[in-house]
């Protein structure tokens, strides 16, 4: 049994969560410290994010954080895209029931170092639609920040959905720790326009970039082997040089990217030799480096 430190019993004197801020209600501070106590057994949490949608967020966050596991690091995926949560059908969870003990939910266990915790866990359909403003959504993040028992870790990436609304906004707020945002973008300018505001968005509240991924970066022939640009290429390097971030690497298009999401099989796992494969093994090298 893993002993669970309370904010409590902690001996950190320096820890904003041991005092109560002016004006927080005693709801409000037990609440803070409630995630306090769970995020403090995390050593690095990171966001993935991005500015547009269909840019393959959502593949490179479970690969990537399957990718950590495999390398003996114990792994927490936490998806906040309420509105079209994506992460269960991508790991065959969509059928995975949550647990609830002592009231403390347990989230899904993928693999023995990789742990779980979507909205659609808890939809009775897999079309069903989640209809809610912003104070329900800042609700449910909470509880998945302080009410799921993610137990010691080394990593929590945290999978937002597009833009700078309420959820990212909320992680930022309530994570005063939070290791870096990685950024993922295509190569076209059309993405690339909606990214820029992304790590503008992280720089006015005050979080780390990490550094920039270009998903869709090209696509290798299967017959001849030459490289086909079929979103341009380098367009995220020269944005990230330009604002001034770390690139952290290409992932090609690659048709097995999308066999395995359906199957529900990360491709770093099936294809970890395919180039996309290759790429995401370097990127979480990296990644595992900060």
């Amino acid at each position: 049994m893993e002993e669970k430190k309370e904010c409590s019993t902690c001996k950190d004197d320096s820890c904003s969560a041991k005092t109560r801020k002016p004006k927080e209600s005693e709801k409000e501070y037990l609440e803070r410290q409630k995630i306090s106590s769970r995020m403090c057994q995390i050593d690095k949490k990171f966001m993935v994010l991005s500015g547009k949608g269909g840019v393959g967020k959502s593949t490179v966050a479970v690969n990537l954080a399957f990718s950590i596991s495999s390398k003996g690091k114990k792994v927490g995926l936490m998806d906040i895209d309420i509105h079209g949560p994506s992460i269960p059908k991508m790991l065959n969870l969509e059928k995975s029931a949550v647990m609830v003990e002592n009231n403390t939910i347990i989230p899904v266990q993928f693999s023995p170092n990789l742990k779980v915790m979507s909205i659609g866990f808890f939809l009775r359909h897999t079309d069903d639609a989640v209809i809610w403003r912003g104070p329900l959504k800042i609700s449910l993040i909470k509880q998945f920040l302080g009410d799921v028992d993610w137990g010691k870790l080394d990593y929590l990436i945290i999978d937002s959905p597009p833009g700078t609304g309420d959820e990212p906004l909320t992680i930022g707020q309530i994570i005063n720790d939070l290791t870096g945002v990685i950024i993922v973008t295509t190569p076209q300018d059309l993405a690339l326009l909606d990214v820029r505001k992304s790590i503008t968005f992280c720089r006015q509240v005050g979080i780390p970039v990490t550094g920039v991924i270009e998903n869709m970066s090209g696509l290798i022939c299967p017959h001849c082997g030459k490289k086909i640009d079929v979103f341009k290429s380098e367009g995220g390097k020269a944005m990230a040089d330009d604002m001034g971030v770390p690139f952290l690497g290409s992932i090609p298009i690659d048709n097995h990217i999308v066999e395995t999401g359906d199957q529900g099989i990360p491709f770093a796992f099936k294809y970890f030799k395919s180039d996309a494969g290759t790429a995401m093994e370097k990127i979480s090298e990296k990644i595992i480096k900060i």
